[in-house]
């Protein structure tokens, strides 16, 4: 077969550094939500849907052939970074967590994980970040260690 195919969707999850809620201003996290499709689109990433709350970020995406999961976040992380850095709604704070987390979503589980990223507010009234990234991690029999997955 001479034609290489692959849909590989994710669920990538990570928050700002130590939690700061530099997500807090609804317009400036919107506008991060938006920014985190740029990176997707530069390294033929298909973007299906971005969101999260006041100190962390969800992205639903498909990756491309060519990318790794390690380089999709580098870069999405940086250049997002660089850019609330500088916008004028931003702070030149800015800093991301070091970690992530990278979930694989079944095609059929797709629109319910992005129903999940879109409703993340409403999440977020009854749980904490960590919580959820807990969860997360025990539904994917991921074992996390505390004392470095919270930077």
């Amino acid at each position: 077969m001479s034609q290489s195919l692959s849909q590989i969707w994710l669920h990538l999850v990570f928050s700002t550094k130590n939690r700061q809620v530099f997500l807090q201003n609804p317009g400036f996290r919107d506008e991060m939500f938006l920014m985190l499709n740029q990176p997707l689109q530069e390294l033929g990433c298909l973007s299906k849907c971005t969101g999260g709350w006041i100190d962390h970020v969800h992205i639903v995406c498909g990756l491309s052939p060519a990318v790794t999961i390690a380089k999709l976040v580098e870069h999405v992380k940086t250049e997002t970074s660089k850019w609330a850095k500088k916008t004028s709604s931003g702070s030149p704070t800015f800093t991301w967590q070091a970690g992530y987390g990278a979930f694989s979503v079944s095609r059929s589980n797709l629109d319910r994980v992005v129903n999940y990223v879109e409703r993340q507010e409403e999440h977020h009234k009854r749980h904490s970040y960590q919580e959820e990234f807990r969860e997360l991690c025990q539904k994917h029999e991921l074992e996390i260690d505390e004392r470095y997955v919270w930077d």
